[in-house]
């Protein structure tokens, strides 16, 4: 019986993302994934690329000393953003479409808004941050870091972050978000949006930075984190991977630092 029931909630909640918002939702974690992979071309599939048009995606990940490349890396990271934040929120945002069923004072657009107004604004200081460190020949065109010892203290930052009182309080948020929303339901679905933005950046942000370790344009790296980010924020087996991530960030650092990889 219990199966039976576990059964007909998945079903439930398979068909509630069938509705036009979560279609509208899925379709932009998927376009920016689409975007990314074509940013992330081989140069011979770039060339061809200038063939239709599409060579302006390349560019949008290179950093160049004006204007136009500040606002290019911003959208690059704003892609970034939406396509490894937003399949990290999706349980909540599951929790928060089911209140709407029951409770008033629901918009699911707000909601979203709200969070991706924060993201908006780490994508222009990462932007800024990358930019700064293009200045200081601290990473390529491309984003990559070019020195061990930024790696390595990209590292040793993201690995110790795991065990901050921060980290922990923002994920216990993310591992609980009908207790989330239930708390903060009177403040209305956009400022619930940012306040979920974040927690949702306390939680991630150093991590997001090891794009420079990675590589920037790595969509293996990419990949990888918003899985590890993902599985994090599950309630049940989250709290079994913070610790031992932070004890591998670590360790790597000092690998890094010492190999002068």
């Amino acid at each position: 019986r219990t199966v039976c029931k576990g059964v007909v909630m998945v079903s439930e909640r398979i068909r509630a993302m069938g509705s036009p918002h979560w279609m509208l939702l899925f379709g932009v974690i998927g376009t920016a994934w689409g975007l990314l992979y074509a940013m992330a071309l081989p140069s011979d599939l770039r060339a061809a690329g200038q063939v239709y048009g599409l060579d302006f995606l390349t560019q949008l990940c290179v950093v160049t000393p004006d204007a136009a490349g500040l606002f290019r890396v911003t959208l690059m990271w704003c892609l970034m953003s939406a396509a490894m934040m937003a399949p990290t929120v999706l349980p909540a945002l599951a929790t928060y479409d089911d209140l709407a069923q029951t409770v008033p004072d629901t918009n699911f657009a707000h909601l979203v808004a709200g969070y991706l107004v924060v993201w908006l604004g780490f994508s222009i200081l990462a932007a800024l941050l990358q930019m700064g460190l293009f200045y200081a020949d601290l990473v390529s065109l491309f984003g990559d870091s070019r020195s061990a010892t930024l790696s390595s203290m990209l590292l040793m930052l993201a690995g110790l972050y795991q065990f901050s009182p921060l980290k922990e309080a923002c994920l216990s948020k993310c591992r609980q978000p009908m207790m989330f929303f239930l708390q903060y339901w009177t403040d209305g679905p956009w400022r619930n949006g940012i306040r979920l933005g974040l927690v949702c950046l306390g939680c991630c942000w150093a991590l997001m930075l090891l794009a420079f370790v990675g590589g920037v344009m790595n969509l293996v790296f990419m990949g990888i984190a918003t899985v590890i980010m993902m599985i994090e924020k599950l309630p049940q087996i989250g709290q079994y991977l913070t610790k031992p991530l932070g004890i591998f960030l670590v360790a790597s650092s000092v690998w890094v630092l010492l190999s002068g990889w």
